[in-house]
């Protein structure tokens, strides 16, 4: 509980593919180290494992949703929610981010501390509720929601540490989060009946869903089955996103002739004119960043699975039950695979010999439960990166020491920086 960072780099210099470790008593985890047993358990040993027991518990949290869901369930889910992430799309969503991102830049002022963790947090999730709900809600139930959703998220990632029976106790802070769990889904239902009430598209995800069919019943998805989806969206995708925006700022401003490069794309790129979906393609050193930041601070610091039945993996046989686990921030800083794991060094992407094996370098996870907002997700860092950096810049203060905090995921604590005008000299 004190350092479990520290704890899971350790086991990885144990060397050994496999280790038992107890995370709750009487609950066996095995953490799988082996970039090989890693593809094979989430490739071939996928239809024998269902997710385990943090989506167990998350999905106790925050309904059933294609994050929680395994198998059949699991399958049917992707197919109803695939065509909200089409191409088509995003490309109307990256004008809403950009719109969302400018506005927010433009209330911060030079010579500001901004507290950048928690401004990218707030950032995703008006990127994410705008996307959802741009034409659905008006500004006080938008706020509302926003607010409610906030409470959510990060209850949720204590909530997972916790034991089952602390939930039940009467605090302030499990009162605090039914109450903002029961706001959102009031919210959402009644957005959900206005607009099938009025019939009109709204060119926002939630109108998406409305369209979408249930395959089992042949019917809409119920306004509790879109509120799940879209309370597990934003808990999978604002608190991950943040982080990521927050430790490439943090990796630039500590880099200046990164960002130069970054820059110097940009104007060449882009000109004058705003970021726009095409451009996420014409702006490989940007998207070479943005993977170094997921390689060097992944968000993910524990991903599960559990065996249904006898499953061999490697040459161990695991019975049914068993909790498997990995670590995206372990596999992703092993000097085995990736030399000088610790620089941060985007021109490492384009050199052929350091690209990793399979089940080294997994972002977004992989197999049949890799994550479906994917290109959602890097299309949001890469239009906020861009729209940011044309804008301002920040500065970290003189000798800054930055820790990583692993809660729901992996954050920079404390990341204040200092806003200056955009023309500054370096």
């Amino acid at each position: 509980m004190r350092d479990n960072l520290g704890f899971i780099d350790s086991l990885r210099d144990t060397r050994e593919p496999l280790i038992e470790i107890v995370l709750q008593p009487g609950t066996r985890t095995i953490v799988v180290q082996d970039p090989a047993l890693i593809h094979q358990m989430l490739k071939a040993l996928a239809p024998t494992l269902d997710k385990g027991r943090l989506y167990d518990k998350l999905g106790q949290l925050l309904g059933d949703s294609v994050v929680t869901a395994t198998g059949r369930p699991h399958v049917r889910k992707r197919r109803q929610l695939q065509p909200a992430f089409a191409h088509t799309e995003i490309s109307r969503y990256v004008d809403i981010m950009r719109t969302q991102v400018t506005a927010t830049v433009a209330t911060w002022k030079p010579g500001q501390s901004l507290d950048v963790r928690e401004a990218m947090v707030a950032l995703s999730l008006d990127m994410l509720a705008k996307t959802v709900f741009a034409g659905s809600l008006d500004d006080a139930v938008f706020r509302r929601l926003r607010s409610d959703l906030s409470v959510v998220m990060n209850g949720v990632g204590i909530r997972l540490m916790l034991p089952d029976w602390a939930e039940r106790l009467p605090l302030p802070f499990n009162r605090r989060f039914d109450r903002a769990r029961a706001g959102v889904r009031a919210t959402v239902n009644t957005a959900v009946e206005t607009l099938q009430a009025s019939g009109h598209d709204t060119a926002d995800m939630l109108s998406m869903l409305l369209r979408a069919i249930d395959e089992e019943t042949g019917k809409p998805l119920t306004g509790d089955q879109i509120c799940s989806e879209i309370l597990t969206l934003a808990v999978a995708g604002t608190e991950t996103t943040a982080s990521v925006l927050s430790w490439t700022l943090y990796e630039l401003a500590r880099h200046p002739d990164i960002e130069a490069r970054v820059h110097s794309e940009l104007d060449e790129v882009l000109g004058k004119r705003p970021v726009t979906l095409d451009d996420m393609t014409r702006l490989p050193y940007l998207n070479q960043v943005i993977t170094e930041t997921l390689r060097l601070h992944h968000p993910g610091w524990l991903v599960t699975r559990r065996t249904t039945e006898h499953t061999r993996l490697g040459r161990w046989t695991l019975p049914p039950g068993t909790e498997l686990a990995y670590c995206q921030h372990a596999l992703h800083r092993d000097p085995q695979r990736f030399p000088n794991p610790l620089t941060f060094d985007p021109d490492r992407w384009n050199d052929p010999a350091q690209q990793p094996p399979p089940g080294a370098f997994l972002p977004f996870g992989d197999g049949k439960h890799k994550c479906m907002g994917d290109r959602f997700a890097r299309t949001e860092m890469i239009t906020a990166i861009a729209t940011i950096l044309r804008s301002i810049r920040l500065q970290l203060p003189h000798n800054h020491t930055v820790r990583q905090i692993a809660r729901l995921t992996i954050r920079p604590h404390p990341l204040r920086m200092t806003v200056l005008p955009h023309h500054q000299p370096h």
